[in-house]
């Protein structure tokens, strides 16, 4: 990313807030997947990288390493394809609106080039002719369902008739003459010569939707597959069928993707039945099944060869890295994140950091802060949107979840088990940890005191509803901040909660709060803005409120040397504050570009940990 701006040593104004830091690492989120819809994923020419969306995100992944990531997120709405120019300069990407961004390869910034309109409605396919100087895209226009038009002008170079319904796939033959080919939710294909491109027929060889149609390299021919789990070959020159792979069907399933080898003599193809299957062209016989597993989100939905890489996207959205020597297990499966990260933080064993990421749909990851590697629990863990997690002083991960329980995970067996999770009376929203095993969990309208697993304690008719809970360092105390603006002050007496009846004022509804590490200072954030820090040694007397963002804050976290504390708001803001000095911070914009920061988390004095919607956790190191 590089520098972001380095201010003058003394220049500590409100106006010059940008220092130096800069993204360490991105671990990329996983395609977004919907059950029976393709995903495509785009290859770029050299071999190096693959591309696939997610959100309003574009991925870009090292295909030999593919914990090297980028990110582009310059697109207003849900991106859903993105292909490389045949040139590697230059990506496109189209969106639900039916807006195409054609952008830069080679630079960091990914600086746009142009933004067409086609039409109005889903891109779902794009194709570059071999010059990079032409574009297909096709999907669900109003009007039409597909065009084809000069990368630079915009202007149109044909006309993709022939359909009645939704194109879902579009590919440009890549040796001169052009030919493009076109596959339709009206069961049939269109072949068009060009340019300018114009209607030549309509093959009506499958009985279901065409989901992917793809010519091979060479030119020679191309493959249409569709739902009916059926691949048929056609002569890439003049359209003419010239066979089928497999008999009479291809897969027990629908067929979402092909994808050919590079010397045209094979391809792979993706099936709803849990299947990849390698094709030996010329006898039309599958050389390989791949088989990806039993469960509903193991169906597979989109494919990629690319260079001596077989690729497959599970419905789960995991990423295979097929074996043709070992059918049964890929060599590799990469993992992560689909949905929005709502939280997060870190945990450190043996000089080892990992940072642990919960999802919207309760899927919680953890990742090797140095190499990027990453897994999931096994066993079944929540089953909704966790909300908050920390780790206690046995070495154990405490969740709360929106399905009404407290989990605590062994983050040595890494395994879920129905012995470590505890039912809740109503929706817990918070928990923060003690020593001794001591948990508080904040839930609508009670909070609940737990030790070792067990509940110990319940209180309720709070005459307020609490937001968040800090445990004090200490154990002693617990502070709870409630939507009244207030934090009231309990301390732990034997095995329940007593009401100290000390009350502090913030200037709103509390969102989050923390003790520093050492105990020594409470801060609190609030949805008017405002950061406010209480010393804990002389009675809870206000230090300082922290004023910068320009929407409610939503999360922060202590720097482990209890100097520093990070902010995230509404606004996308991140900011880094120094306790002493209100004036002194540093200033992280656009940490996840459209969306609010999550969660927050320091790795160590220097590294910051953050997590927001587009599903991606990002390592930030800071110059403080």
């Amino acid at each position: 990313m590089g520098e972001i701006g380095m201010p003058n040593s003394s220049q500590w104004s409100t106006d010059v807030l940008k220092k130096s830091c800069l993204t360490e690492r991105v671990f990329a989120s996983l395609p977004h997947m919907e059950r029976g819809v393709a995903k495509v994923l785009g290859g770029d020419p050299k071999g190096n990288n693959f591309l696939y969306t997610n959100g309003k995100s574009v991925i870009i992944r090292n295909i030999d390493n593919p914990a090297i990531a980028d990110v582009y997120t310059e697109h207003p709405h849900q991106v859903i394809v993105a292909k490389y120019a045949p040139s590697g300069f230059y990506i496109a990407s189209g969106d639900v609106s039916g807006k195409i961004r054609i952008w830069d390869t080679t630079q960091k910034e990914h600086l746009l080039k142009y933004e067409y309109q086609p039409f109005g409605g889903k891109i779902k396919d794009i194709a570059w002719t071999e010059d990079s100087k032409r574009i297909a895209v096709v999907g669900e226009g109003r009007e039409k369902f597909g065009a084809v038009f000069l990368w630079d002008t915009g202007s149109s170079v044909g006309e993709i008739v022939g359909h009645s319904k939704i194109i879902n796939s579009v590919d440009i033959k890549q040796t001169r003459p052009y030919r493009l080919v076109t596959g339709s939710d009206d069961n049939c294909t269109t072949f068009l010569e060009g340019p300018p491109f114009k209607f030549k027929c309509t093959m009506s060889d499958h009985s279901r939707f065409v989901n992917s149609v793809r010519f091979s390299p060479d030119g020679n021919r191309y493959a249409s597959a569709g739902a009916d789990g059926q691949i048929f070959l056609y002569d890439g020159k003049t359209g003419d069928k010239v066979g089928s792979l497999g008999g009479e069907k291809a897969h027990d399933g629908g067929i979402y993707a092909v994808s050919w080898s590079s010397d045209s003599t094979q391809l792979i193809s993706a099936s709803g039945d849990k299947t990849v299957k390698l094709w030996d062209v010329g006898s039309g016989k599958a050389v390989t099944t791949f088989n990806l597993g039993s469960d509903v989100l193991d169906q597979q939905l989109g494919c990629l060869w690319q260079k001596n890489h077989l690729l497959s996207i599970s419905l789960s959205g995991y990423i295979n890295y097929l074996d043709k020597n070992n059918p049964d297990r890929p060599l590799r499966t990469i993992k992560g994140h689909t949905k929005s990260i709502q939280c997060l933080t870190v945990h450190s064993v043996d000089g080892r950091s990992n940072i642990y990421s919960a999802s919207h749909d309760g899927h919680i990851n953890y990742w090797d802060s140095e190499t990027g590697d990453n897994e999931e629990f096994l066993g079944k863990g929540h089953s909704n949107l966790v909300a908050k997690m920390t780790v206690d002083d046995s070495g154990r991960l405490v969740t709360c979840s929106m399905d009404d329980t407290v989990r605590f995970t062994d983050l040595k067996k890494k395994e879920y088990s129905a012995s470590d999770v505890v039912k809740m009376d109503m929706q817990p929203k918070c928990v923060s940890v003690g020593p001794g095993g001591l948990t508080v969990a904040v839930c609508i309208g009670q909070l609940v005191l737990l030790k070792d697993k067990k509940k110990l304690f319940t209180l309720d008719s709070l005459g307020y509803e609490p937001e968040a809970a800090a445990v004090h360092p200490g154990g002693g105390t617990v502070a709870v901040g409630g939507a009244d603006g207030k934090v009231h002050l309990y301390s732990v007496q034997g095995n329940t909660l007593k009401d100290d009846g000390n009350v502090l004022s913030v200037q709103g509804p509390v969102t989050d709060m923390s003790y520093s590490r050492d105990g020594a200072y409470l801060a609190v954030t609030d949805e008017k803005k405002v950061v406010t820090v209480f010393t804990v040694a002389d009675g809870y007397s206000e230090k300082n409120e922290f004023y910068g963002h320009h929407a409610k804050v939503m999360c922060l976290a202590w720097s482990p040397d209890n100097e520093h504390f990070a902010t995230s708001g509404m606004d996308m803001m991140v900011y880094v504050w120094t306790i002493n000095d209100t004036e002194k911070r540093i200033k992280l914009p656009d940490t996840h570009r459209l969306h609010h920061v999550s969660g927050l988390a320091w790795l160590n004095a220097n590294t910051l940990v953050t997590t927001s919607h587009d599903s991606c956790v990002k390592q930030w190191t800071l110059k403080i």
